[in-house]
C-alpha cells in the first residue's frame, strides 16, 4: 500500500487544498493529512481545531486520514510509513522553496520522495492568509473555503472582538 502525507498548517482549510487533497487521494492508496503544529506561528485555529475541520471537509474519503504532528515532516512520514510527500505549487515562487525542502528531505530520509500537484488555475490565487485577512476585515469568503468553514472562521473573529 502506498502512503503519502500532504503537510500543512491549514489554518484554515481552503478550496485549494481540498483540491489537492482529493486529487491526491485518488492517485495514493493512503493520506495522511498532516496538519502541523508549530510554535512559532500564531494560528488562528488550535492543531485540534484543525484537525476537526480537516476531518469533516474529508469525510467523503475513505482512504484520507488527518493527524497532528510537530518536529521535521520527514521523521513524521518515516514514522507513518509514507515513502511519498504531496505538495502544492501555486507559483514559481513556490518551487523554488518547495524543490530545496523536497532535496532536504530527500538527504535526511532517501526512501521519502516529494510529488509536487501544480494548483488549479481557479485557486492559484488563494492561501489561508488571504483567507484570514478577508475574514478579519469582514469580507466574504464563501469563495475560499466551504460553507461550515466559513462559518467557523466568522465564530472565531467574532470571539476576538
Amino acid at each position: 500500500m502506498r502512503t503519502a502525507i500532504y503537510p500543512g498548517s491549514f489554518d484554515p482549510v481552503t478550496f485549494g487544498h481540498l483540491d489537492i487533497i482529493q486529487r491526491a487521494s485518488h492517485v495514493m492508496d493512503h493520506l495522511i493529512v498532516g496538519v502541523l503544529n508549530n510554535n512559532s506561528k500564531s494560528p488562528l485555529f488550535s492543531v485540534e481545531e484543525r484537525v476537526k475541520m480537516l476531518k469533516e471537509v474529508t469525510a467523503h474519503l475513505p482512504n484520507v486520514e488527518v493527524q497532528s504532528f510537530g518536529g521535521l515532516l520527514v521523521d513524521f512520514a518515516v514514522q507513518s510509513k509514507a515513502s511519498v510527500i504531496i505538495r502544492g505549487l501555486r507559483a514559481i515562487t513556490d518551487f523554488e522553496y518547495e524543490l530545496q525542502m523536497s532535496q532536504t528531505n530527500r538527504k535526511i530520509a532517501p526512501n521519502v520522495d516529494t510529488i509536487f500537484f501544480t494548483t488549479n488555475l481557479k485557486y492559484a490565487y488563494l492561501s489561508s492568509s488571504i483567507v484570514k485577512e478577508v475574514a478579519m476585515f469582514g469580507g466574504n469568503i464563501d469563495e475560499f473555503v466551504p460553507p461550515m468553514i466559513a462559518q467557523y472562521v466568522r465564530d472565531k473573529f467574532e470571539q476576538k472582538q
